[in-house]
């Protein structure tokens, strides 16, 4: 049995060094890009290394032999020389074989993690090039053993590199991560909740203090008391003014550079581990801790980088290989000297950096009050995920308000108003995930729907598309349309396009119909015709505005509610003559209710005003 093994692996070996030959006439460029066109290294159906969906002996057997090839050529050609294309061209050939199931489909990716393990981390970013340029095709087909491979040597590499040094490599990494895995993947999720506890700040704990030292075994030199008067007045300076009684709490002078240094560097204990602030103690130092932060950060100069002037929004970076070099000014892990200590205070992105920390903190101890812990996704979250701590009403509202000082602190300089929009889209955004989270990661993703099921409802659209095309005597919520049959001899059709159909009718018309109904309403007998009748009259005086608003639309003001339409027609002497609808009398009743001396007509009325008018004109 081992004899036919071997067999079959010198005969696959002999297989595959034939392909490479063959590829080095198909391809000549000895880059990376473009890939291997694998399919015209075969003629026709013709299997590449072997049969279509073999078994595992033959995909053994070419493991194998890849193996053979790939140690021959790694250990003899180093990765910049021209030759080692010959490793792209397997790795090539492999993805090709393992899609079809001629090999194990993650038999590339255990080449390519023994090949990362194998170079520098130079080396490692042209091997991650070419990861980068077949990301479509290496994941076109996924399976759990290949993510697991894709998970490992992923992990390993960023182990290897320095967060420090190497930050856009390891930022790249971990997009190929983002890019490769789908959205809901849980690989990528902290379901415990754990924090990274092992992030340590150290920095020079100035104010801490020495242990006692017998002052009776020392004699006081110049050294010693220089020293021994420096530190008294450090504590000096952090010691609480004296100016109010109420004054209990201790608070650093924001002033004096030295009292704040290692009060600013313990916020970084807090940053990394938040539950340390469950303890009333801890969490009354961070609160005085992150107040002289701020205060100081008001009151040195700014002082803003080159690197961010120069990058300008919109402008699209650069994606060759010296984009490590780039940006070098970016450093993930702080510098705690003391001697950088001022400067650092003083540069904007280093104060951004901070700040940062600080929302993200305090968004956590928001989401610990009473009234979020009432909220259906923490009830039935994991218990890894609910804290027995709740942040009372003064300390939700301490943060509440610390939170409004750092955005309006944040809003302010070069291009605050955009740094502070993207940082909180980001937290925004990052809520939803921490929800997700707590409801178990629940799938949100669905599956593709079967081509049997899409097919049939397509026929059955089709369908139901053509029999509404059948005209119905009354479909639902149609109207009726038997206005167009035959009626008294007439078609329906020829009725609408009698000519009165669509000539506008006369404005008299209307008048004389609401002066008709204005009577038959004096005879209703039934509230519900005398309801229809008022209806009537009402959309048959609409009409009649309407079409005297053309060119009697001066004449409205004679009208009261819609009343006395004949008003339009009159002229205008015998209206002011009659007066308004209230003013002037309507009937013979009223004529004699007003006096005998006031009975003048229109034209005697006019006669007066003409005489009065002469008169005073002579008087003049």
């Amino acid at each position: 049995m081992g004899a036919y093994h071997t067999e079959l692996a010198r005969i696959a070996t002999e297989r595959l060094s034939g392909l490479l030959t063959q590829a080095r006439i198909v391809k000549q460029q000895t880059t990376i890009d473009p890939p291997l066109l694998v399919s015209e290294l075969t003629t026709g159906d013709k299997p590449l290394l072997g049969p279509a969906d073999a078994d595992e002996t033959h995909k053994t057997a070419i493991e194998v032999a890849a193996k053979n090839v790939f140690y021959a050529v790694t250990a003899s050609t180093d990765i910049e020389d021209p030759a080692f294309v010959q490793i792209w061209n397997l790795l090539d050939i492999l993805q090709y074989s393992g899609d079809r199931d001629q090999c194990l489909p993650h038999l590339v990716f255990l080449l390519i993690e023994e090949l990362l393990d194998s170079q520098s981390i130079e080396g490692c970013r042209i091997v991650f090039n070419y990861l980068e340029s077949r990301r479509e095709n290496l994941i076109a087909k996924s399976s759990r053993n290949k993510d697991l491979v894709i998970l490992r040597s992923c992990n390993e590499l960023l182990r290897r590199l320095s967060r420090a040094e190497d930050a856009v490599f390891c930022g790249r990494v971990y997009i190929f991560l983002f890019q490769t895995f789908p959205l809901g993947d849980k690989s990528s999720v902290n379901l415990r909740g754990d924090f990274h506890v092992e992030n340590v700040t150290t920095f020079e704990e100035y104010l801490k203090s020495s242990e006692a030292e017998d002052d009776s075994m020392n004699v006081d030199t110049e050294e010693s008391i220089e020293p021994a008067n420096e530190k008294a007045k450090l504590e000096q300076d952090i010691e609480p003014k004296e100016s109010t009684p109420s004054t209990q709490e201790r608070k650093p002078d924001t002033q004096d550079i030295d009292a704040l240094y290692p009060v600013f560097w313990s916020l970084q204990h807090a940053f990394s581990n938040p539950t340390t602030l469950f303890e009333e103690a801890n969490f009354k130092e961070f609160q005085k801790g992150l107040e002289a932060t701020i205060d100081k950060f008001k009151e040195v100069p700014k002082v803003i980088q080159t690197s961010e002037t120069e990058g300008k929004r919109g402008v699209k970076r650069r994606s060759s290989d010296d984009q490590d070099e780039s940006a070098t000014t970016f450093n993930p892990k702080y510098l705690t000297s003391r001697d950088l200590f001022k400067l650092e205070l003083s540069d904007l992105a280093f104060q951004r950096h901070i700040l940062v920390q600080a929302l993200i903190l305090i968004d956590f101890l928001s989401s610990l009050t009473e009234k979020s812990k009432q909220k259906p996704y923490y009830v039935k979250a994991q218990k890894a995920m609910q804290y027995t701590f709740t942040l009372g009403e003064q300390q939700a509202e301490w943060a509440s308000g610390i939170k409004n000082t750092i955005a309006n602190y944040l809003r302010d300089g070069p291009d605050g108003s955009f740094y502070y929009r993207m940082v909180d889209t980001v937290l925004s955004r990052d809520k939803n995930w921490v929800r997700w989270k707590m409801e178990n990661c629940t799938p949100f993703t669905r599956d593709r729907v079967p081509t049997k099921e899409f097919l049939e409802a397509k026929s059955g659209a089709q369908k139901l598309a053509d029999s509404n095309n059948i005209l119905r005597p009354k479909r639902f919520g149609g109207l009726n349309l038997e206005f167009l049959s035959n009626t008294q001899g007439k078609k329906g059709l020829e009725r609408l396009k009698r000519g009165n159909r669509f000539v506008v009718p006369n404005v008299d018309s209307y008048v004389k119909e609401v002066e008709s109904i204005e009577l038959d309403l004096e005879m209703v007998t039934s509230e519900q015709e005398k309801r229809d009748m008022e209806e009537e009259k009402a959309n048959k005086t609409w009409r009649a505005l309407r079409i005297a608003s053309k060119d009697k639309l001066s004449s409205f003001d004679r009208l009261a509610d819609g009343k006395n339409l004949e008003r339009l027609f009159q002229p205008a002497t015998t209206v002011e003559a009659t007066g308004g609808e209230d003013s002037a009398p309507s009937g013979p009743e009223d004529r004699d209710a007003v006096p005998p001396e006031q009975h003048q007509s229109a034209e005697e009325q006019r006669a007066d005003q003409r005489s009065q008018v002469t008169t005073g004109t002579a008087a003049e």
